[in-house]
C-alpha cells in the first residue's frame, strides 16, 4: 500500500501514486501538488467539497425565491445551472436543507446556452458558491465557466467546475480560468474505474 509502510515495495508504490498526483498537476497546470486530491470519481469530489467547505462556509438568511430574475433583496446562497448532472445537484440541495441557504437554478435557453445578461442578473453578493458543469453531459454545450466565475469572484464567493466531460476532450487549466474547485473522473480519460480527482485552491483547502 502507499504512504503506509518503510518497506521496499511500499515505498516504490509511494513514489509512483505520488507521481501520478505530479502528473495530474501537469495535466491541470495547477501551481502545487498539494492541490490534487485523489478520490473515488466526479461525485465524491463534489461531494467532498459539499461535506467539508459548504456546509462550514455557507450558511441561511440570503434568500430570495428560486428565480432568473434580478430581485431587489439580491441572489440566493448557492447558484446551479438547470443542466447539471445528478452528481452536482443532490449534494448542494443536501447542503441547502442543512444549512437552511437558497438554493437557485439558472435556466438555460433553448439551445442550452446560458447567456451573460442571465448570469449578470442572478450572480450577485449573496451568491457564496456556484457549482457548474464545464460541459453538459446531456447536450455537450460549453457553459460560459470563465464568466461565472468571474462574476462570482467579483462578488467575494467561490466556484466549483464539474470537469467530468471536459477534461477528456479539452486543455482544463485551472490557473488560466481561476477556477477554485474541479471534478473530474478517471474513468473518461481511460484510466481505471474508481478513481478520481479533486482540485483545490490550496488556500481552500487550509
Amino acid at each position: 500500500n502507499p504512504l503506509r509502510g518503510l518497506y521496499e515495495l511500499g515505498v516504490e508504490a509511494t513514489d509512483r501514486y505520488e507521481a501520478a498526483r505530479e502528473r495530474v498537476r501537469k495535466f491541470l497546470n495547477a501551481r502545487s501538488d498539494a492541490e490534487i486530491i485523489f478520490t473515488r470519481n466526479t461525485t465524491e469530489s463534489i461531494n467532498l467539497v459539499a461535506y467539508s467547505y459548504a456546509l462550514n462556509n455557507i450558511h441561511a438568511g440570503d434568500e430570495i425565491e428560486a428565480t432568473v430574475v434580478k430581485t431587489d433583496d439580491g441572489q440566493g446562497n448557492i447558484l446551479l445551472s438547470i443542466l447539471e448532472h445528478h452528481s452536482n445537484l443532490l449534494p448542494w440541495q443536501m447542503v441547502a436543507r442543512q444549512t437552511g441557504a437558497k438554493l437557485v437554478y439558472l435556466e438555460c435557453e433553448k439551445d442550452g446556452s446560458l447567456p451573460d445578461e442571465k448570469l449578470e442578473a442572478v450572480i450577485g453578493p449573496k451568491v457564496k458558491l456556484a457549482a457548474i458543469g464545464h460541459v453538459s453531459n446531456v447536450l455537450g454545450c460549453v457553459n460560459p465557466v470563465e464568466k461565472v466565475i468571474e462574476l462570482v469572484h467579483r462578488n467575494g464567493g467561490v466556484v466549483l467546475v464539474d470537469a467530468a466531460q471536459s477534461a477528456p476532450h479539452m486543455k482544463v487549466d485551472v490557473q488560466a480560468l481561476d477556477a477554485d474547485f474541479v471534478a473530474f473522473s478517471g474513468h473518461k480519460l481511460m484510466a481505471p474505474m474508481g478513481i478520481g480527482v479533486l482540485y483545490g485552491k490550496e488556500k481552500l483547502l487550509d
